[in-house]
């Protein structure tokens, strides 16, 4: 059974169609890439996804229900998470403090609970710190757990913003520019780490990336969009050497 499904999912802004008619599926432990040129469409698809926007047409599904216009805060229940192109960490929490937050979402303790150090709060908000630990070592942030999330280097905020989209223990984790900014070694190493987070973590994984080298390591199914809508889908191998992609990224006639 499909985990996630978009059926013609489209959405209008006035008179400019943002997404058009775009279909495609993702199965339970996919690896799946979403990418484009900029302008294509591609973190539309994730605000549709995630309730940020409502379609105007289609419909989406996801774990057999149709979710199509559900809110935010629901869909993030239903087991959907994601990071962000532009990074929102809580800037002045610390590393650790920022990955706790994110396991509030599917604890009982409140936050205010938790703050005010009410006796039920403290055994699970400390099971929830052993957690955020464990999730530092799999994105190699523990050693600097204690540091403000503010002072870290560009990359090391992307892959916490990854360890917080974890803590909400999804089905399905969607990453937007994972690999932005990093230098190629970073990258090489977040690769491992996505990886590990499917095979080890169970998660399903779609990530918007411009890095082509990161996408076709990396994913093994890919759809692309341009302009809005879907030009091609399939493999790494198929997308590289289809002639629309091509002309999409380089600008030619077909």
């Amino acid at each position: 059974m499909s985990l996630l499904k978009l059926n013609e999912a489209t959405i209008r802004f006035g008179g400019l169609i943002a997404v058009n008619k775009v279909s495609f599926e993702l199965k339970k432990g996919d690896l799946f890439g979403l990418i484009g040129p900029n302008g294509a469409g591609k973190t539309t698809c994730f605000n549709l996804i995630t309730g940020v926007y409502k379609p105007t047409d289609g419909q989406i599904l996801f774990d057999g229900k149709d979710i199509t216009g559900t809110p935010s805060n629901k869909i993030a229940n239903l087991g959907i998470s994601r990071t962000f192109q532009n990074i929102r960490l809580f800037k002045a929490l610390s590393v650790l403090e920022n990955v706790i937050v994110g396991g509030f979402l599917r604890n009982n303790t409140g936050l205010l609970s938790s703050l005010a150090y009410l006796p039920g709060a403290i055994n699970e908000t400390e099971e929830m710190k052993q957690e955020a630990l464990r999730l530092l070592d799999v994105l190699n942030l523990r050693q600097v757990a204690n540091v403000r999330s503010a002072d870290l280097s560009y990359g090391m905020q992307r892959r916490l913003e990854i360890a917080r989209a974890m803590a909400t223990k999804p089905k399905l984790l969607l990453l937007d520019e994972p690999a932005a900014g990093m230098n190629p070694q970073e990258k090489e190493e977040l690769n491992v780490m996505v990886k590990k987070i499917r095979d080890e973590h169970g998660m399903t994984v779609l990530l918007i990336e411009h890095d082509m080298r990161f996408v076709m390591s990396l994913c093994e199914n890919i759809v692309v969009l341009d302009h809005g809508e879907e030009i091609a889908q399939g493999p790494p191998a198929a997308i590289r050497n289809d002639p629309k992609v091509i002309a999409a990224y380089l600008g030619e006639a077909v």
